[in-house]
């Protein structure tokens, strides 16, 4: 499909930065086919909301810009439907989930956030729970879920491979992956609950955590009270490359995330990068995990609430070696249905 290229991105968050919105961003760029401008950066709010006014306001004048794709509604989102009426341009927000629980605590947020998004051309959420909680601020017409796609590494290092699992005596283990960052939300807590009940039926797991973030310490202290640490392994900093060896590694992956005061997982990338290895999940069914797993199809969902399911769900995995691979050879075609191509054309259509 044919765009017209004076299109920009606006957005706080994108490469170099880290995380699953950047990540997003980032994607959309990479894989959009033609030229697309990029306004990006916390600089943008620096020392204050207006300079992301002038900045907006400058790059349109300069590259006559038609469409302005906004990926922060807040405060990006006011600076462009405000922006929009002077200079006659049309937008688009992405929501992908999080920033909804900041809106709907603020009457004078919820107000402004009615206005961008009726304004808006179209409204894309990232997921499907997204969206339904965006119809109580937009006509569900106007929006379209489009979930993040999933760009795949490969790795043919056998070497490497055998050097992890010697540097962490793997040998002859069974490993429990879990990547992301070290938040309440992801539910590293709750599995590290569920390993006592776990390790009397599967004494050869070893829960490997890749992540870092403000709760790893009260997580490495959990993991000692309860005398894990010959079964868990914390990894504060992996390279991508190095993540995707212990992927390799890995017999299943794990992220229980539950919803907190309306912080939730608003997708899992992370999933579907386990299923690109051919390894079954086990998920937290909250926000919009469903969208990327299928209980039964390509790994299995949990409450996220619950020590006892997660520790069910594992051993069951653990066990049940039929069960694992089937998921994670179905996991390996469940992928495909999120290739970055074909998620930026959807993007693309509503333009």
């Amino acid at each position: 499909m044919k765009i017209d290229n004076n299109i920009l991105l606006f957005t706080l968050e994108y490469p170099p930065f880290k995380g699953g919105v950047a990540n997003y961003y980032g994607n959309v760029v990479k894989y959009w086919g033609e030229e697309i401008k990029v306004l990006a950066g916390k600089k943008l709010l620096w020392p204050h909301w207006i300079f992301s006014l002038l900045y907006l306001w400058s790059a349109i004048k300069k590259f006559k810009i038609k469409i302005v794709l906004v990926g922060h509604i807040l405060p990006l989102g006011t600076v462009t439907y405000w922006l929009s009426k002077i200079l006659k341009f049309e937008y688009i927000v992405f929501i992908h989930g999080m920033e909804l629980g900041i809106i709907s605590k603020s009457k004078r947020k919820t107000a402004i956030s009615k206005k961008i998004l009726a304004n808006a051309k179209k409204v894309i959420a990232a997921n499907g729970y997204t969206k339904q909680l965006l119809t109580e601020l937009v006509s569900e017409n106007k929006i379209k879920v489009v979930n993040p796609g999933v760009e795949l590494r490969t790795t043919h290092n056998a070497q490497r491979t055998t050097q992890l699992k010697e540097k962490y005596n793997l040998q002859n283990k069974k490993v429990l992956l879990q990547v992301g960052r070290l938040v309440e939300r992801k539910g590293v807590d709750k599995v590290l609950e569920a390993m006592p009940a776990v390790l009397e039926k599967c004494p050869d797991l070893v829960y490997v955590v890749i992540g870092d973030g403000f709760a790893k310490k009260n997580l490495q202290l959990k993991t000692y009270n309860l005398k894990l640490q010959d079964n868990v392994i914390f990894i504060p900093n992996a390279s991508d490359d190095e993540v995707d060896y212990w992927y390799k590694i890995s017999n299943s992956f794990i992220m229980p995330s539950r919803n907190i005061d309306g912080d939730f997982e608003g997708f899992g990338i992370v999933y579907l990068e386990a299923n690109a290895h051919g390894k079954p999940v086990i998920a937290g069914d909250s926000g919009g995990v469903r969208d990327a797993v299928q209980d039964g199809v390509n790994g299995l969902l949990v409450n996220p609430e619950s020590v006892d399911e997660i520790s069910k769900a594992i051993v069951k995995l653990c066990k049940d070696d039929e069960l694992r691979i089937k998921l994670g050879q179905q996991g390996k075609e469940w992928v495909k249905n999120f290739e970055w191509s074909g998620q930026v054309e959807k993007i693309k259509n509503n333009i």
